[in-house]
């Protein structure tokens, strides 16, 4: 029996050994696994629990005008936060004190303080201590509301109270408080003035990025295509961070400063850009239209001095605005531009020596059949040179003139002076315009396209062929970033004006300014541009729109514009003003010159141009016009 017991004893120690072996063999088979085969995965996964990679976003460069004024800049803000733990049954003692510098309901502020408890993903329960109340909060706002928490009047002594009762109080004081990283404020001081210039920013989409990044992004205007150049380099650190998420300094690999975007220098004068808003306004009062816009250019260089569009918005809160508003429609719209384009055919002509300004066709009386159908003047004129044809505006003699110059040679015109294809001003949304080729024109079309119809423009495309006149038959790049400078003041980049190419003669280009100049006379179609101290030379147009539902055009409906340069034997200034669906008058001479006097002189004598030797006076003059 002993024998037997002893023997069961020792089977029981071997098997436990047994046990006991295997059990140490399978850690040590786990422990080779894990520390050996999968020291990479788990060596990764310890890295991610303790290493931080921190990004430093970089401040977004300004936007200024060609003087120095900022148009655009960013202001450091703040995310303003509340612990409702440390707010304790103080929380409309505290929206009320606080509520007016974040512009928010005190109300609203008291029900966001209130505690709560919610249940984690572990099933604990546990209690918000990170409420935000503001986002976007600028420094001086901020700087209100610590002010504001420090003068709290509780009703009580409160240093007369013991230590713990006391210290409720003072934890009232800071349960407002901002997170770490600053945020930016993109703001533009002058509000919607060159509002489509700018454009404005939007959040950034982190795309995906394993360190998401909440930034400034363009999305319009010069702020979307100069992104980059204003946005700058983030900089990072790489960084490990103890069990309770603190930095551990010694172990902190890289640490990259950010660098700073460029400011943009733009070639637009905010001042001449106030003077063009104004009269724009003003225009848009008197003659309700369904849209207008205005560009103002050096003819010389090709810099955008102006450009304004109405309706318009506010960049400051582009989501209050629609896409209607926001659209840029000096560049994004398109046209039939009406007589507005008769100086192509006709300097065309004159280049190609097929007329002269003296040269004289009969307009028949008022009525041209011409391709079965029939082609009217405004006014019965009988025979009229070169020089009357554009300075009483008539169809019938510029149809004349440009069959003189043939189609394939008027195609080419139209193409070189930028009709058909983009200018290549940096804003986004930009049209080609409509230029059909020659083998597409019909019978009619030599009559038509002549006088602004068939054929479909940008109200910046129209402006640079006029500047072409102005500048000796040289068609200018548009002009519209000067320069990039860096924080330092350092010169980045230098923009310089750039011509295309030479369309006409330097001569045909001076018979086309001193044709130009009669259109703003008493026998002209632009009385109300005239100067008193300095010569104007431009065109008007006046072209009914084109009916969306059926062949032919709108009854009622024009697209008006007046495009003038001055003063014309130096020209410095080139405005074209354009009105669509005018009400209270139609004729181009009516509704756009006089907006484009107010500019011009406003302008001119902001600039100092020195006066020139006007045209003859209009009380001098017999005023024998229909304005068009």
């Amino acid at each position: 029996m002993a024998t037997t017991g002893a023997n069961t004893h020792r089977g029981r120690v071997m098997i436990l050994v047994s046990l006991i072996t295997v059990g140490y063999v399978g850690l040590g088979v786990r422990l080779v696994d894990i520390q050996v085969l999968q020291h990479d995965k788990h060596a990764a996964l310890a890295l991610d629990n303790t290493r931080r990679k921190v990004i430093h976003a970089s401040r977004r460069g300004d936007i200024l005008d060609i003087r120095g004024t900022v148009l655009a800049t960013s202001r450091i803000a703040k995310t303003v936060c509340a612990d409702p733990s440390l707010v304790g049954a103080h929380q409309r003692l505290v929206a009320r004190a606080i509520a007016p510098f974040l512009g928010r309901d005190a109300v609203g502020l008291a029900k966001r303080m209130q505690r709560r408890v919610y249940t984690d993903a572990q099933g604990r329960q546990r209690e918000d201590k990170h409420v935000v109340l503001g986002r976007k909060v600028l420094l001086e706002d901020w700087q209100g509301i610590t002010n504001a928490l420090a003068h709290i009047e509780f009703g009580v002594d409160v240093k007369s109270l013991p230590r713990k009762e006391r210290l409720k109080y003072y934890n009232v004081r800071r349960s407002v408080f901002c997170e770490r990283v600053d945020s930016q404020l993109r703001v533009y001081p002058s509000g919607n003035l060159a509002a489509h210039v700018m454009g404005f920013v939007g959040v950034r989409d982190p795309k995906g990025s394993s360190v998401p990044v909440i930034g400034l992004e363009g999305k319009h205007g010069i702020e979307m295509m100069l992104d980059s150049e204003l946005e700058g380099v983030r900089g990072w650190r790489e960084t490990e961070t103890d069990s309770s998420r603190r930095e551990v300094v010694a172990f902190r690999e890289h640490n990259v400063k950010p660098r700073d975007g460029m400011n943009v220098v733009l070639t637009l004068d905010a001042n001449i850009q106030y003077i063009t808003e104004k009269a724009l306004e003003a225009l848009c009062a008197k003659h309700t239209p369904a849209s207008a816009c205005v560009v103002v250019v050096n003819p010389r260089t090709g810099a955008i001095l102006a450009l304004a569009n109405r309706p318009t918005y506010n960049p400051n809160k582009p989501g209050d605005s629609n896409a209607a508003n926001r659209r840029n429609r000096v560049i994004a719209d398109v046209f039939e531009p009406g007589s507005t384009f008769k100086i192509v055919a006709v300097s065309g002509a004159l280049n190609e020596h097929v007329v002269r300004l003296n040269d004289r066709f009969h307009c028949e009386n008022g009525r041209f059949y011409f391709a079965g159908k029939v082609l009217r003047d405004h006014h019965a004129y009988g025979s009229l040179s070169v020089r009357e044809i554009i300075t009483k505006s008539s169809n019938i003699g510029t149809a004349k003139v440009a069959m003189k110059l043939g189609a394939p040679r008027l195609h080419k015109y139209i193409s070189e002076l930028g009709f058909g294809q983009r200018s290549g001003v940096p804003l986004p949304g930009e049209v080609r315009g409509i230029l059909h080729p020659v083998r597409d024109w019909s019978k009619l079309s030599i009559s038509r396209i002549p006088m602004g119809h068939e054929i479909a423009a940008t109200p910046l495309q129209l402006v640079m062929a006029m500047s072409a006149m102005a500048n000796g038959g040289n068609l200018m790049r548009p002009l519209l970033v000067d320069r990039l400078v860096d924080r330092d003041g350092n010169v980045v980049m230098q923009y310089k004006p750039t011509v295309v190419r030479k369309v006409i003669y330097d001569e045909t280009a001076q018979q086309m300014v001193e044709t130009l100049v009669t259109v703003v006379s008493a026998e002209g179609t632009a009385r109300q541009a005239w100067l008193e101290n300095y010569t104007v030379a431009g065109k008007t147009g006046t072209a009914q729109k084109p009916s969306k539902t059926r062949r032919g055009y709108e009854d009622g409906k024009y697209f008006s514009s007046f495009i003038g340069f001055l003063p014309a034997e130096n020209p410095q200034l080139c405005i074209g003003v354009f009105v669509d669906e005018p009400h209270n008058g139609h004729y181009g001479g009516v509704v756009a010159a006089p907006a484009f006097k107010v500019i011009a002189e406003k302008s001119a004598n902001y600039l100092g141009i020195e006066p020139s030797v006007p045209v003859k006076s209009m009380s001098e003059q017999k005023p024998r016009v229909v304005s068009r």
